[in-house]
C-alpha cells in the first residue's frame, strides 16, 4: 500500500498562483500514472490533470486548461501542479492519485486510481 502525501495549499488572493506536491510517503520501485482532482465544499470530485508515467502525455479538465499544469518531479512518483490565475472558483480540496496497475496513462477516470493522498486545502479569495 502506497500513501501519497499532498502539500502546498492555502490562502491566496485571486489572480495568484500556488504550486501543489505530492510524494509517496515511502519510497517506491514502480512508476505510476498519476493525477490531481479536487473536491469543492459541497460538491463532487471532480478531475484537475492527469500524467503519464513517463510525463510526456498529460491531460488537463477544461476549467483549468492553459492555467495550471501537472508535471513529473526528479524523485519517482512525486508530481506537482503549478496553479496560475487562480479564481475563487478553484477552492477546494485538492487530492493527488496514482494508478497501482501497469497502466501508462489514467486519465480522468477516479475508479482507475488505486492510491489516494489526503488532500491539501487550497482557498482562493475574491
Amino acid at each position: 500500500q502506497v500513501q501519497l502525501v499532498e502539500s502546498g495549499g492555502g490562502l491566496v488572493q485571486a489572480g495568484d498562483s500556488l504550486r501543489l506536491s505530492c510524494a509517496p510517503s515511502r519510497r517506491t520501485n514502480v512508476r505510476y500514472a498519476m493525477a490531481w482532482f479536487r473536491q469543492a465544499p459541497g460538491g463532487e470530485r471532480e478531475f484537475v490533470g492527469a500524467i503519464s508515467k513517463s510525463g510526456l502525455a498529460t491531460s488537463y479538465a477544461d476549467s483549468i486548461k492553459g492555467r495550471f499544469t501537472i508535471s513529473r518531479g526528479n524523485a519517482e512518483n512525486t508530481v506537482a501542479l503549478q496553479m496560475n490565475s487562480l479564481k475563487p472558483e478553484d477552492t477546494a480540496v485538492y487530492y493527488c492519485a496514482a494508478n497501482g496497475g501497469s497502466m501508462y496513462y489514467a486519465g480522468n477516470d477516479p475508479s482507475r486510481y488505486d492510491y489516494w493522498g489526503q488532500g491539501t486545502q487550497v482557498t482562493v479569495s475574491s
